[in-house]
């Protein structure tokens, strides 16, 4: 099925607490559950719903953006004429990068205005969900409104920074507050933004003729009493991972059989980039257990309750326990994990034993010799 509707992946001023993690990518290339990274989730519910024309509007270190998503290929989209943009900040002086996303997307109006779609879905990268964007179409035509925010209620469990939102019993949203904001209410905003594509243009040009360029701040928030903003209710599984202890605990809960099912293949599968590694290799001394282990992992230790990426090595006699691992790291003889996070290509000397706990588990970055 197709959509007549346009999609945005919206990265620019990302909320994004995830420390070294993030000082040489993008929250949106950040890896998670073994062979993904975080856009893949909103971009392939995206594609799953027949969502066929996506740009991706990047701000900073967008390198690992593009070499992960190419032409799209992975989702499908290579196929399709223009199916995938990768849209660079509008900088003409670095004063620019500060500006907001209406300063951003008015630069690039041209994408908004060549096609026939009727509608426009704008989404963050850092909401790790599987969401249907018919439904949520359907919802706003039944609703009739102006705006849509896809919003998930009972959000209790979640520990990343989130925009709490206040809902009337018609289902109309009255307050949206910044992430530091003190609401009561357990809902919360997914950053999930239908409306039609129209009324998005009108809301860019008379923002900043205004003098304002934030899309929720300055376009929806301070029209909330103009316009009919709905809240559609999302009942799946939902991670809000942008800063460390959200990361540590939503890839945890992946080791859940029953949360990766829903995950990963409901209501569609999620796509990535395909790394085309061979199997991994267990040795005589490997023992794994309860750990996601992608392909191209060479195990002769032990592994427990942990997750490995691609290329990952573990040495005679280390143990890995809790742990998140990424590519081409190498767990020396004897060494040791526990509640760690390993960024890429990190290597542990023999012998040497590191130790976190999951409220505040052990980082060692990017290509750093421990």
């Amino acid at each position: 099925m197709k959509l007549p509707m346009l999609g945005i992946i919206n990265l620019i001023h990302e909320t994004d607490e995830m420390g070294v993690l993030t000082q040489g990518r993008c929250l949106a290339t950040l890896p998670f559950g073994g062979r993904y990274r975080l856009i893949d989730f909103v971009l392939s519910s995206m594609v799953n719903s027949g969502v066929q024309k996506v740009a991706v509007f990047a701000h900073t270190k967008y390198r690992s953006l593009m070499d992960h998503l190419g032409t799209g290929k992975n989702w499908d989209l290579h196929r399709k004429q223009n199916g995938l943009y990768v849209l660079p900040p509008a900088i003409e002086d670095q004063n620019d990068f500060a500006r907001g996303d209406l300063y951003h997307f008015y630069r690039n109006r041209d994408y908004f205005a060549h096609g026939p779609h009727e509608y426009v879905v704008i989404c963050r990268s850092h909401m790790i969900c599987n969401v249907n964007f018919a439904d949520v179409l359907r919802h706003h035509r039944d609703q009739g409104a102006d705006i849509t925010v896809v919003c998930k209620a009972n959000s209790g469990n979640i520990v990343g920074t989130a925009r709490k939102v206040k809902v009337d019993e018609s289902g109309r949203i009255k307050e949206i507050q910044d992430h530091f904001g003190r609401l009561s209410d357990e809902v919360v905003s997914m950053e999930m933004y239908v409306m039609r594509k129209d009324l998005l243009i009108d809301l860019i040009e008379t923002s900043l003729a205004q003098g304002c360029d934030h899309f929720l701040r300055h376009a929806i928030n301070s029209r909330l009493d103009q316009l009919k903003v709905s809240a559609c209710m999302y009942d799946g599984m939902l991670g809000v991972v942008n800063n460390i202890a959200s990361y540590f605990r939503h890839s945890m809960e992946l080791l859940q059989p029953e949360i990766g099912r829903e995950l990963f293949f409901r209501p569609g599968p999620i796509f990535t980039k395909s790394q085309g590694e061979p199997p991994s290799r267990y040795l005589t001394g490997a023992y794994v257990n309860h750990s996601l282990i992608a392909n191209g992992c060479e195990i002769d230790g032990i592994v427990e309750n942990s997750i490995l990426f691609g290329g990952v090595k573990v040495k005679k006699g280390a143990v890995v326990r809790n742990s998140i691992v990424m590519h081409n790291s190498v767990i020396g003889e004897d060494g040791s994990l526990e509640s760690c996070i390993l960024d890429k290509e990190v290597q542990i000397r023999p012998f040497q034993q590191l130790r976190g706990v999951p409220e505040m588990p052990f980082l060692a970055i990017k290509r750093k010799v421990i």
